[in-house]
């Protein structure tokens, strides 16, 4: 214990010892402390009031001869309680005897010795706690000052700096050590009478001061000065009287120049956001600009923007451009120019005198924004250069959105070959093919789609779909349509559900009728019908709701083809019907054929007709060593390139199977011994696959998921490993909360589980089952195993889904 254990006077008790250990002097606050009064103690020996008298306190062996020493005791209260303090021994000036004397003299006592009785030391004491608090408060007080993210600045009753834990005004040419000094010596008279006003308040009323702005200017200040987020608290002498005040300060000068910037962003946002002109567009931007960024705006829009084309550079490498200039003097608009440049202002160079950002979206350079400054308002900083940025890519976006009413035709194709998926694919459950077919030739869109949708632990979704009409509205309204059904997939829905889902949707959506410039606009509901079928390559099992749409059909590895009997609820848009999930068991290699009724009714005249012959035509050409781009290739063979009557879209999936060898599947109690026993048969199971990398991590990752069910949902849990394209790690427990993860604060205890399994994982989520959840996560597979071809798995692996 450090030499200033007693700091605090007022509360320590003091005792005076003779040279046997009788007590011969009583401070009052001893008898605060202990409850005896002087008459009942002195005289008496002071081991008396331990409340063990047998055990004594001794000095420590290593200290000084004749030196003070400290401990701790428990003494008895006059109440009959105990008091747990703290003491430390003052050998009184004068004295002859060493401690050691003392001691024997104490220890003899009874046996009769004599002794001069003189005083021999002075014993002070505390209680435990209260010493405590005073460690703790004096550790705060050291921290505090050794810490920099905050600035502490102790001033005087008389409001001069004392001491500091940071330099006060940095890069201000404001020396650091300003300590004795009062603000008026280093700051602008009003800075200082107006921090000096709010400090005083502190002074005189004793309440803190919370969260002040305040500003605080040097004459030698290059950047005119920072804006200071000030609190205050007065510190008080023990006996209440005010010694100064603390306060708290932290530069926000770029939080300021922050939020104006925001402000700007915000206002240009609004000004171009809502337009559809590109005349509009530029001139706005322009004015927006000026004053607060600029003296002078620039904006030069590409010329092909303004009839809706495309800008292109000319072989000469130049650009011709619209100009609009705005000055504080109003706003103007001249005629083309040629330029050719798109390069933008280097944020590194020294004091640059105007900024350039170019205006693009999706790539295409559709103009450019310069803004320039007058000298005295200083030089742009990189801070300038990212807002102008930002509102250039937010204008382009504006730009870009005019320019593309010209150009509905070429966006529309554009749309449609992104909303199809790859016409061949594979993954851990099936291989795929498929073709589409629009019935409007020329403009090469059409409402039907399909798509494969990659789930967790080695699933897949198949989808087909048919929206009503062709061309570039059912285009439209199927896009619309396939994203509800990939963002709802997302979710691990069941097949009858997703549809319930995807039903209330298309029920809300209208979709206009376009109808020759200058007549009437009118909306006409939509409607439409899908089939989505999951299949589970661990359990080789399917299910399968429809829509209105027509079943699948399903190619034996045998050849025998046979559909699905599923039963189909209404189109989609009728709202108010369930829909019923069919299940099927499929053998490895089987083929799953998902078809619209533009393709049965081309090939057989009618639905019944059209799957009679599709069977036949699947029988033919679905052979199992022939690939499944031959086999759709062969199915649609003799379909006419022109005039189809409707949309034609052809799905084939083979199915694959994860060998038993490839799960594990434990069931386990909600006990929390549980954990350890998972990661043991992970870790074995791991190491019999040839995985020891993914050791460390599978641990870590079924810790944190076990611990979580045990300690949120209770037992009975089931945990599988999955060995496919990646490792699939599931802890499935029969609650049905779902998870979620959170940016845990420095002083939590916990939070960080989810959090930890996403960074160390691919991917991971959850879904609902019908006895609970399954969480499950993803790891990718050391790339070795990962290329390396199995019964169960394929060669190679795409990121799934987020």
């Amino acid at each position: 214990m450090e030499s200033q254990l007693f700091p605090f006077a007022d509360s320590m008790a003091g005792v005076v010892l003779d040279g046997r250990g009788v007590v011969v002097g009583w401070t009052p606050a001893a008898e605060d402390l202990l409850g005896h009064r002087a008459e009942d103690v002195c005289g008496r020996p002071v081991w008396g009031l331990l409340r063990d008298p047998d055990i004594r306190p001794a000095p420590p062996p290593d200290r000084d001869s004749g030196g003070s020493w400290y401990g701790e005791a428990v003494l008895r209260h006059a109440s009959g309680s105990e008091q747990k303090v703290v003491f430390r021994v003052l050998p009184l000036s004068g004295d002859e005897k060493s401690d050691e004397g003392a001691e024997r003299d104490a220890r003899d006592e009874g046996a009769g010795a004599t002794d001069s009785g003189k005083a021999r030391c002075l014993v002070l004491c505390a209680a435990a706690a209260e010493v405590s608090h005073w460690r703790q408060d004096r550790a705060l007080t050291r921290g505090l000052f050794r810490q920099d993210r905050v600035g502490l600045a102790v001033f005087d009753d008389r409001l001069r700096l004392m001491r500091t834990n940071i330099h006060f005004l940095p890069y201000t040419g404001v020396p650091p050590d300003l300590t004795g000094q009062a603000l008026g010596g280093f700051l602008m008279p009003e800075d200082a009478a107006e921090i000096e006003r709010n400090l005083g308040r502190v002074l005189e009323t004793g309440r803190p001061l919370v969260r002040c702005e305040v500003l605080a200017r040097t004459l030698d200040d290059p950047r005119g000065g920072v804006v200071m987020d000030l609190s205050a608290f007065g510190l008080q002498a023990p006996d209440g009287r005010v010694i100064g005040l603390t306060a708290l300060f932290t530069d926000i000068t770029e939080l300021h120049r922050s939020r104006a910037r925001l402000e700007l962003l915000h206002r240009a946002t609004a000004a171009v956001g809502g337009l559809l002109s590109v005349t509009g567009t530029g001139e706005e931007l322009a004015a927006v600009l000026v004053p607060d960024l600029a003296d002078t705006a620039v904006v030069e829009i590409a010329e092909a923007v303004f009839s809706g084309a495309e800008p292109a550079v000319g072989p000469d490498g130049r650009l011709l451009l619209r100009r609009t200039t705005a000055t504080r003097d109003g706003l103007t608009v001249s005629g083309a120019v040629l330029a050719a440049r798109e390069e933008t202002t280097d944020p590194g160079a020294a004091a640059p005198p105007e900024l350039t950002a170019p205006l693009r979206a999706r790539g295409i350079l559709l103009g450019h924004v310069t803004v320039r400054r007058a000298p005295h308002r200083g030089s742009y900083e990189a801070a300038d250069l990212d807002l102008l940025r930002e509102i250039a890519a937010r204008a382009s976006l504006a730009l870009d959105n005019a320019r593309s009413y010209t150009r509905e035709h070429r966006a529309a194709v554009g749309l449609q070959r992104s909303l199809l998926p790859p016409s061949e694919a594979g993954n851990a459950a099936v291989t795929t093919a498929g073709a589409y077919l629009p019935a409007d030739s020329s403009t090469g869109v059409g409402g039907d789609w399909f798509d494969v949708i990659p789930l967790s632990s080695a699933r897949v979704a198949l989808v087909a779909g048919d929206v009503v009409g062709h061309g570039l509205g059912a285009s439209a309204t199927m896009g619309r349509l396939r994203t509800a059904v990939r963002t709802l997939a997302d979710l691990d829905l069941d097949p009858e559900e997703l549809l319930v889902h995807l039903d209330d949707l298309v029920a809300e959506l209208v979709v206009e009728d376009g109808e020759p410039e200058g007549a009437e606009w009118r909306p006409l509901a939509i409607g439409g019908t899908c089939v989505y079928a999951v299949y589970d390559a661990v359990s080789g099992r399917c299910a399968v709701a429809s829509a209105g749409h027509p079943p699948p059909a399903v190619v034996d590895p045998d050849g025998r083809v046979t559909y699905v009997p599923v039963s189909p609820g209404p189109p989609l848009g009728v709202s108010g019907v369930p829909f019923e999930a069919t299940e099927v068991e499929l053998r490895p290699g089987s083929i799953l054929a998902l078809c619209t009724d533009g393709l049965l009714e081309e090939i057989g005249g009618d639905l019944d007709g059209g799957m009679a012959e599709l069977a036949r035509r699947l029988a033919g050409a679905c052979a199992p060593d022939l690939p499944l781009r031959e086999a759709v290739a062969e199915v649609v063979a003799d379909l006419p390139a022109h005039e189809l009557a409707d949309d034609v879209t052809l799905l084939l999936a083979r199915t694959r199977r994860v060998p038993a060898a490839d799960t594990a599947v434990w069931s386990l109690e909600a006990d929390p011994a549980a954990v350890a026993k998972v990661r043991e048969l992970a870790s074995g199971r791991l190491r019999e696959w040839g995985l020891e990398e993914l050791v460390f991590t599978t641990e870590l990752v079924l810790s944190e998921l076990v611990t979580n069910a045990i300690r949120y949902a209770g037992g009975p849990l089931q945990v599988r490993l999955i060995l496919a394209e990646c490792l699939t790690c599931e802890v499935s427990d029969p609650s049905a909360t779902q998870p979620r993860m959170r940016r845990a604060r420095l002083t939590d205890e916990g939070g960080r589980g989810l959090y930890l399994v996403a960074q160390l994982t691919t991917r991971w989520g959850s879904r609902y089952t019908r006895h609970g959840k399954t969480l499950w996560v993803e790891q990718d597979l050391p790339a070795g195993l990962a290329d390396a071809p199995s019964p169960g798995r394929g060669r190679g692996r795409g990121r799934g889904r987020g």
